[in-house]
């Protein structure tokens, strides 16, 4: 894939069912997620993102390196083990991953409603997002709208999701599922 840019906003049940309602169809995926690290959080240091995600079932491995703003890296394979995809995302990213003491540390169970929207600029993906964030033996739930580009302008998708934040009061989440349930791990809250 190569990069990432996506913005989320933060919602809630009520307000997700109506956005689900207003932009019908798509599909249903089942997610589970697995974010690993080092002991030592060498992966988080750097801000990179290391996850395996099953997908309806289907194991997809990701890396996510830092970028500007909502713009990322992200580079995926599929592959059912961590390890295993490890020389592959490394190739993909020119990133140095360690082959070796990875541990999960959080993770997420949700549900994603996906939609893609083309607009006279591009096309994007409407995700709702409603499931937990689990970490350090606790569970958090969130709802959660995510606007990203999948083809054309950037410019188009800040129009789109400014005015459905708009619209529906929807507030910006600046943290990915990641540090939230990293921060759950760590402090039992995010």
């Amino acid at each position: 894939m190569g990069f990432e840019f996506e913005l989320k906003f933060r919602t809630t049940p009520e307000t997700l069912e109506k956005i689900r309602e207003a932009y019908p169809g798509g599909q249903v995926i089942q997610m589970e997620t697995a974010y690993y690290d080092t002991p030592q959080g060498c992966l988080s240091a750097k801000k990179y993102t290391l996850r395996r995600r099953r997908e309806n079932g289907e194991s997809v491995c990701t890396l996510k390196t830092p970028g500007a703003g909502p713009l990322r890296g992200e580079f995926e394979t599929r592959c059912e083990k961590i390890e295993d995809a490890i020389p592959e995302l490394c190739k993909l990213s020119g990133a140095g991953l360690p082959t070796a003491g990875l541990t999960e540390v959080c993770g997420a169970k949700f549900t994603r409603y996906a939609k893609d929207v083309t607009l006279p600029g591009g096309t994007l993906e409407l995700a709702a997002d409603k499931g937990v964030l689990t970490g350090g033996g606790k569970e958090q739930p969130f709802w959660e709208i995510e606007v990203e580009l999948k083809s054309g302008s950037r410019e188009s998708v800040v129009v789109f999701a400014k005015a459905l934040s708009e619209k529906y009061a929807l507030e910006a989440e600046e943290r990915s599922k990641f540090k939230r349930a990293l921060e759950l791990a760590k402090y039992g809250r995010f």
